[in-house]
């Protein structure tokens, strides 16, 4: 949970970077992201999610579906859904000159309408795993209370039945992060 947490970091951390006033995604990245804004003294970004199973879980930040956001002159998008289809719609969402940031992991291939792009100005940047000193820090944020990780982990299961579990950790929108459970096993 704590690489995890550093990869968040990293991103708002990382080279030229603004805080995200719009976050793609309320995994656990997206959560994380969004508890790090407000620690670094952001104001709350705006989270969006289309599982409903996911709006829940909120700590300081409203989470909408979005449809029900009008709003498109955002500054600083990140996605981190992992729907590399979204692109053409998060960089309609942003205002001219605004940067979006992927984040997540992407099993296709990113692509998106370059005109719609050139006539904002976008910028895009692609944020990195963690690296050693995002990890210290926030490992930091942690022990001094000042970023939760509370309600992250949804699910556990004994390692017994991982295979059920795994099927569960990544196809139900529920399951944030599943622990598998190997105590009493050699």
């Amino acid at each position: 949970m704590l690489a995890l947490a550093a990869t968040a970091r990293h991103a708002i951390a990382g080279l030229n970077t603004d805080l995200p006033e719009l976050i793609v995604g309320h995994g656990v990245l997206g959560r994380l992201l969004a508890r790090l804004v407000i620690v670094a003294g952001g104001p709350p970004p705006t989270v969006w999610e289309i599982a409903a199973d996911r709006r829940g879980g909120a700590e300081g930040y409203p989470v909408l579906d979005p449809e029900d956001d009008p709003r498109r002159d955002y500054r600083t998008i990140f996605d981190v859904s992992g729907n590399a289809a979204l692109l053409d719609t998060l960089i309609g969402r942003l205002a001219p000159g605004g940067e979006g940031v992927l984040a997540g992991l992407y099993p296709d291939p990113v692509q998106f309408n370059f005109p719609q792009a050139f006539m904002k100005e976008a910028r895009l940047r692609v944020a990195a795993e963690w690296k050693p000193e995002d990890l210290t820090v926030t490992t930091m944020l942690v022990e001094q209370g000042d970023l939760s990780l509370s309600g992250l982990i949804t699910h556990r299961a004994p390692a017994t039945e991982a295979p059920q579990a795994y099927e569960t950790a990544f196809s139900d929108p529920a399951c944030l992060k599943m622990i598998l459970d190997w105590k009493g096993l050699p």
